[in-house]
């Protein structure tokens, strides 16, 4: 899809989250090659003037970056809504008992796993919807280790 640098620039920062991403500029000649495009997952247009519809790679470059930076400033600033501790807390407990029941966790190592289970599961800065799909999925693989034994 063919997405303006502003609206780009937020989908790319999103991406960054989850994988690795690239932005990939053609020469100033001849632009991207047909393969080159294939291979994109989306095509980025950045808006001109009419009087002055092309610039130069350096800044087309130059202009990707400092969106990417603007966008990045803005998702800092917009404080992102966490979950709850007591939801952590039973994700961490049901994560547990999952990882006991199938013989991943030592008894005498129990304790210790539980404390590595909590700073784990609390760095991953759960919003409350996917700690909600997370306590689920936990839940239902508790339930399949306890019916399977």
């Amino acid at each position: 899809s063919v997405n303006r640098l502003p609206e780009a620039a937020s989908l790319l920062r999103s991406y960054l989250a989850r994988e690795k991403a690239a932005l990939l500029f053609g020469s100033e000649k001849f632009g991207l090659s047909n393969e080159h495009l294939s291979r994109c997952r989306w095509i980025l247009k950045i808006p001109t003037d009419p009087a002055c519809p092309s610039m130069n790679l350096g800044q087309a470059v130059a202009l990707c970056c400092y969106e990417l930076a603007r966008t990045q400033r803005a998702a800092a600033a917009r404080p992102r809504r966490r979950a709850p501790a007591d939801q952590l807390e039973r994700i961490a407990v049901k994560l547990a008992a999952a990882l006991d029941a199938s013989g991943y966790i030592q008894p005498r190592a129990r304790r210790s796993h539980l404390l590595k289970i909590r700073r784990l599961v609390e760095r991953l800065e759960l919003s409350p919807q996917d700690a909600q799909v997370l306590e689920g999925m936990l839940r239902q693989i508790g339930w399949k280790l306890e019916t399977a034994s």
